[in-house]
């Protein structure tokens, strides 16, 4: 039985100082006659401390390459909050947008593509930062499902199925990653993680981003050698999502 929007829970999540993209994104919501909950976001600076306390700086080094920042922190906090406030609603699926999307003509053809073949997903994105090898699941009308041999990583548009929400939500605690890249062990939680091509959506936050700063200057990546366990981490990430996806019968030719 398909789903429709009525059985959807939609949640933007945005910092309340963010103003501006808050307001743009109300436009363009409602423009697309959609309803939303707003999601105050976790401030990971005002909440290092707290934040810090279910994280592991140490192993986010070793697997990240680099320092764990306090945007990250929240951004990880903030989905991970929006899940739970997910799981206390009657919704079956949930649909999550950060506050810097930018929504193309065809966006509600998308969602409703994606609701109308729901049970060929446990989460499925409308946009990326990146998306490297991808593999070819069906063919939905003008859309391609696509599984990614490669990173499949950014998280600012999204639906995930109740049940996946409550299995994985356990499991990622203490933070260990960027959640994106949490998410990117589906070999590991065991769930079918999914784009929707073409895009019908893209992030785009002009270069300043509450996470990683302007044109990404808080972001400071070790120095090569501290990189060899990531870049390890990495190469093996590739081979378990290969085998994984094998196993399952995803690799086509």
């Amino acid at each position: 039985m398909s789903l429709t929007r009525a059985d959807v829970g939609i949640w933007l999540i945005n910092l309340p100082r963010d103003t501006a993209r808050r307001d743009a994104m109300e436009r363009q919501l409602s423009a697309m006659g959609l309803s939303w909950t707003l999601f105050p976001a976790v401030d990971g600076r005002a909440e290092e401390a707290r934040l810090l306390r279910a994280a592991d700086p140490q192993a986010y080094a070793r697997n990240m390459g680099s320092p764990l920042l306090p945007g990250k922190l929240g951004v990880y906090a903030s989905h991970t909050a929006v899940w739970r406030a997910f799981l206390d609603s009657p919704h079956k699926v949930a649909l999550i947008f950060e506050d810097d999307v930018v929504f193309h003509d065809d966006f509600l053809v998308a969602l409703d593509t994606a609701l109308a073949h729901h049970t060929a997903w446990d989460l499925v994105r409308f946009n990326c930062i990146r998306a490297k090898f991808p593999v070819t699941q069906a063919r939905l009308g003008p859309y391609r499902l696509n599984a990614y041999v490669g990173p499949f990583t950014g998280n600012a548009a999204y639906l995930i199925h109740r049940e996946v929400a409550a299995r994985l939500l356990p499991r990622l605690w203490p933070q260990t990653r960027a959640l994106d890249h949490e998410l990117n062990r589906f070999f590991l939680h065991e769930y079918r993680q999914f784009g929707l091509e073409p895009w019908s959506s893209h992030p785009d936050d002009g270069g300043v981003s509450t996470i990683t700063g302007k044109d990404f200057a808080a972001v400071k990546k070790f120095k090569w050698y501290r990189r060899l366990p990531h870049y390890r981490l990495k190469l093996g990430n590739y081979v378990r999502r290969f085998w994984w996806l094998l196993r399952k019968g995803m690799l086509k030719p």
